[in-house]
């Protein structure tokens, strides 16, 4: 691609402070999102500082050289649901996402360890082109609906998928629009700065109008149009609540069944992650023309993710991966800069103790973030099926391949094996290689 700013480039101090913030604006709402699904007391602001740390970690096992944000993994969201769900108590929960996590992450290392003696040219001959780039786009694929529902929050939804639009719904859908042509118009046909920070203006002119309607409807006592709320700003809190203080309190009564518990959760689930993490690389490796897998090397990027979410469950209590938000955004924006990567974490850190910003930034509705995320999941899906390109889809043993890949994503083939759920992703890929494998290979003459 076309890059504005490559890997190494030095943006100046005030331009890297601005593509910084448009960096967490991109992975706020889903780093936040994990702790608030979960419930249980766990902080928001923490969670922010462990993304921030865990990124910063991962960027020194990458040699500063893989230019993407760690943030709450959702992939781990049914784990942490049985770390509190077996748990005597909440501080054993909360001992029990730290141990959850410190034993994914040793998978990470291990798979690492692996790598580093086999080397990754198994990787290609098991992932070609023709099995990671639709496996890319189901990454981007499977969270359209995220994207849809957020922009139509507020509508009525139907079994059958269907949304019935009322005043909530048409609202939603208005500030959501406004967002993603902002969003579109400043990366199209934006001059210099614009173009670079096209998520920031999108957000602030969604937010605008959501903040006109909202005004309207506290003026006229209509609920519909109460876009923004503004409540959350009532429960703020100035400081963390990290996830070690509580897991302190809790350790002595951890037993040998509750970690096993934990155990069983955690550890299948970093093997479905770790296909998710290899796709994201190979995407990110697209997007700044260099084999991410090869240098700085994916054992180095293995053991940043698996270390780098230890770290933010340590803090944060939430397992960090990879987010695809944050790869969508160097890619739109042309900004690969691994200086921004780093402010975006420093900049992370800092903001988890102002208590204003944090919660102010959670109020951007999600019909706004919708708008954006149409962008940012639309960019994932479509690199994806740019790494089709040199295929030669003619050739039916490759179009058998790649589709099987896409209906099971597109389909949702999701199979929870015991306490293990296996998402689209992982399923999607492991039968596009198994595909791959038997058919794809040269006819014997």
């Amino acid at each position: 691609m076309n890059l504005v700013y490559r890997v190494q480039d030095k943006p100046r101090f005030g331009e890297t402070i601005v593509f910084a913030l448009q960096q967490l604006l991109a992975i706020l709402a889903a780093t936040i999102a994990v702790p608030s699904i979960v419930g249980n007391g766990m902080s928001q602001s923490a969670a922010l500082f462990g993304a921030g740390v865990g990124t910063i970690v991962y960027l020194l096992f990458t040699k500063f050289k893989s230019p993407v944000f760690l943030g709450s993994s959702f992939a781990f969201l049914g784990s942490m649901f049985a770390a509190f769900g077996g748990a005597a108590s909440v501080q054993v929960g909360y001992a029990g996402l730290i141990i959850g996590a410190a034993l994914a992450g040793l998978v990470y290392v291990v798979i690492a360890i692996i790598v580093k003696v086999a080397g990754v040219n198994w990787i290609g001959k098991l992932m070609p082109p023709v099995v990671i780039g639709p496996t890319v786009a189901i990454i981007g694929l499977s969270l359209a609906g995220n994207a849809i529902g957020d922009a139509l929050h507020g509508a009525e939804l139907l079994e059958d998928g269907t949304h019935v639009m009322n005043t909530a719904g048409w609202i939603s859908l208005i500030c959501a629009l406004v967002t993603l042509l902002t969003v579109v118009f400043c990366s199209v046909r934006g001059k210099k700065m614009m173009r670079l920070i096209p998520f920031i203006i999108g957000i602030i002119a969604g937010y605008l109008v959501a903040l006109i309607f909202t005004l309207i409807g506290n003026a006229s006592g209509n609920e519909a149009l109460k876009v923004i709320d503004f409540s959350a700003f009532s429960n703020m809190k100035w400081v963390p609540d990290f996830t070690f203080v509580e897991a302190f309190k809790g350790v002595n009564a951890l037993t040998g069944q509750y970690i096993a518990t934990v155990a069983v959760a955690y550890i299948p689930v970093a093997f479905v992650v770790f296909a998710e993490h290899i796709a994201d690389h190979k995407n990110l490796s697209t997007i700044i023309g260099q084999e991410l897998l090869e240098e700085p090397g994916l054992h180095r990027t293995l053991l940043g993710d698996g270390i780098g979410s230890m770290v933010g469950a340590v803090f944060g209590g939430c397992p960090n991966t990879t987010y695809g938000e944050s790869v969508g955004c160097v890619a739109i924006t042309g900004n690969a800069s691994i200086v921004t990567i780093l402010t975006t974490a420093i900049l992370a850190i800092v903001a988890s103790f102002f208590g204003p910003f944090v919660t102010f930034l959670s109020t951007i509705p999600s019909c706004v973030m919708g708008g954006v995320c149409i962008t940012l999941y639309g960019f994932i899906a479509v690199s994806g099926l740019k790494m089709l390109q040199p295929v030669d889809l003619n050739d039916n043993r490759n179009l058998f391949t790649a589709s099987a890949i896409l209906i099971a994503g597109i389909g949702g083939m999701t199979l929870k094996i015991g306490s293990v759920t296996m998402t689209e992703i992982a399923c999607a890929l492991i039968l596009g290689i198994v595909v791959n494998m038997l058919f794809n290979r040269p006819a014997k003459k």
